[in-house]
């Protein structure tokens, strides 16, 4: 029995959820940042024939120019490459790129796109944009902990999604017999500023 499904993001994510009554202003700076790939990790987890397994994206970049003092003018660009999910388990591999699940030579990459960031009290932040697997773009908010220590910081997320909504997991696998439907994509970034952007 073959499996999987997952998301983004983030990226790496990624929780569907429209939010029209913020209005992002402009004219503010945000800071670039670039991410190391080395100390950098976008996962995901979910429940097959009711066992829980995790995996992750060996592959992703992102662009990211986010202000903890101005969240509100930041922007993030974060792209999958869902060739490169790995669970541990052989099948499961074989599956995941397969056009039940990821399709990937139809649509190589999933993109997670922050339109802009909300503090929301201490360390705590939102990334408000849109995900997109399998050609299926979709709002998106993604909780995330930030902490810092000089030029460096890292963010710490979680986003919960079902994967049917994306399009992930078809014929007998979108009923959620035998892998759940919901997943939760995990992105833990470190990345070093560079600069700041007008």
């Amino acid at each position: 029995m073959i499996t999987v499904r997952l998301a983004l993001v983030a990226a790496l994510a990624l929780a569907s959820l429209a939010i029209a009554s913020l209005a992002r202003p402009t004219g503010a700076e945000a800071a670039a940042w670039t991410v190391d790939a080395a100390k950098s990790r976008i996962g995901f987890s979910g429940v097959q024939v009711g066992v829980p397994f995790q995996g992750r994206f060996k592959r992703f970049t992102a662009r990211i120019d986010f202000d903890p003092a101005a969240p509100e003018a930041g922007h993030a660009v974060v792209d999958i490459d869902l060739a490169s999910a790995e669970t541990g388990d052989a099948q499961r591999d074989t599956a995941l790129p397969q056009a039940e699940w990821f399709d990937t030579k139809a649509t190589p990459q999933a993109r997670f796109e922050a339109t802009w960031f909300v503090a929301k009290g201490g360390d705590a932040y939102e990334a408000v944009g849109t995900l997109t697997i399998r050609g299926i773009r979709r709002d998106a908010i993604l909780p995330f902990r930030l902490t810092r220590a000089g030029s460096t910081a890292r963010a710490v997320g979680h986003l919960d999604l079902v994967r049917t909504q994306f399009g992930v997991g078809q014929g007998p696998w979108a009923s959620g017999q035998w892998v759940a439907l919901e997943v939760g994509v995990e992105i833990d970034l470190t990345a070093t500023e560079t600069a700041s952007k007008p």
